[in-house]
């Protein structure tokens, strides 16, 4: 049987993350191929994480700087490994180049993490994200990391067209997979039945906790207009600076972590999402359009999301737009039929799984049958390949020594 190891970086919550969806929908497209699929990771399973023994997939534990993973990997012998985002290809691509030369390396980068944290440093900095600094540390370890792989997946045709423009990423090593769906249901709650505003997101993201923040800003603007009116604020692993702006006179109420987002999002009329920053898709708002609810939301939130389709809501620039529009969500049911509308046609011509599946599993195939070929047209990637093979290695190996030492 064909075998797929993927290297997590944790173990996938996908009823908190949107990371975690993503990948429970590429192991989904494996399993449709019929692969035996192992799941690794240094990180602990929680009482969040996906039941995926349950679904016939291997789970291991792994230790960084241990010879242990060698032996994994060796008798395990996968024809394809996934490193879960660039810092487990780091931690682990050498080993599986050692151990498994001719294993298909793909990287699943989930979001462009240098692209992510260029803009948080921009925003803190009090400049536009039109001005962050894409040329950083970050940047370079990433993109060697790109480089290093036979094939990397990337969920944004945005993050897929600044990696190939601006930085000459070679298209062969680049395979655009969004967020995937298999049905959906346009029955949902209608207008009148539907009150309130939601704002939702893991609030251990960046992203999210300072979206968070700009609300609590923008919240009594929009109040004014709607006394009776709440905003439901939920995540996961909420900290203190979130649950602290818990104010029940004011309507702005921390509900803690959504169960169930089809549930939560098909009881609200609108959800606000003042994004500053971030990268890749937001779960937030493909989750929206599925579900029937419109957002109000930036130009960064709705990245990569709309293509030529009008957007599943309103896309804003600075806090009285952002308000503006909010209010004319919740109050014309018109303009909030058009959106509803509009996400609908977004989830249905952009995000369905049948666009996708079958020529991801054909581009597998033939990348496995023609590995070597394609490697030696990405020759750069080769040699960054055998230059971390020599210091990566090295350092990892006086890692492993010394903790070996530690433990006599």
């Amino acid at each position: 049987m064909k075998k797929v190891l993927i290297i997590g970086h944790t173990f996938p919550e996908p009823c908190t993350t949107a990371a975690g969806s993503r990948m429970m929908q590429l192991i989904g497209l494996f399993h449709e191929e019929k692969y035996q699929i192992t799941f690794a990771s240094t990180a602990s399973i929680t009482e969040r994480t996906a039941d995926l023994e349950t679904q016939d997939i291997a789970v291991k534990n792994i230790l960084l700087n241990e010879v242990s993973f060698d032996e994994f990997i060796e008798k395990l012998h996968p024809q394809i490994v996934v490193f879960d985002r660039y810092v487990t290809e780091e931690q682990f691509g050498w080993r599986v180049s050692g151990s498994c030369p001719d294993a298909l390396k793909i990287l699943d980068t989930e979001d462009l993490h240098f692209l992510r944290k260029a803009r948080e440093e921009a925003v803190k900095n009090g400049k536009p994200i039109s001005a962050a600094n894409l040329f950083s540390e970050m940047a370079k370890r990433e993109l060697a990391s790109i480089l290093r792989c036979d094939l990397t997946l990337v969920i944004s045709e945005y993050e897929m067209e600044l990696l190939q423009t601006t930085f000459k990423i070679p298209s062969e090593i680049l395979y655009y997979l969004p967020f995937l769906i298999d049905s959906m249901s346009e029955e949902v709650p209608t207008f009148s039945s539907r009150n309130h505003f939601l704002a939702i997101g893991n609030l251990l993201h960046a992203p999210n906790v300072d979206s968070v923040f700009q609300l609590k800003e923008i919240w009594p603007e929009i109040r004014k207009k709607f006394p009776e009116a709440e905003l439901h604020v939920y995540g996961a692993y909420a900290q203190q600076q979130i649950q602290q702006l818990h104010n029940t006179k004011e309507g702005f109420i921390i509900q803690g972590w959504a169960e169930s987002v089809e549930t939560v999002m098909s009881f609200y009329r609108v959800q606000l999402a003042p994004l500053r920053f971030g990268a890749g898709l937001k779960g937030k708002i493909f989750d929206a359009m599925r579900f029937g609810l419109p957002s109000v939301t930036t130009d960064v939130g709705a990245e990569g999301m709309s293509g030529t389709h009008p957007f599943g809501g309103a896309v804003t620039s600075g806090k009285e737009a952002f308000v503006t529009a909010a209010i004319e969500l919740y109050s014309e049911e018109m303009f909030w039929r058009e959106a509803q509308h509009n996400g609908f046609e977004i989830i249905k011509n952009r995000f369905r799984k049948d666009l996708f599946s079958l020529e991801f599993a054909k581009l597998i195939c033939t990348l496995s049958k023609n590995l070597e070929t394609h490697r030696q047209q990405n020759f750069l990637g080769q040699i960054l390949q055998h230059h971390t093979l020599q210091s990566t290695k090295y350092l990892s190996k006086w890692i492993e020594e010394k903790n070996s030492a530690k433990s006599k």
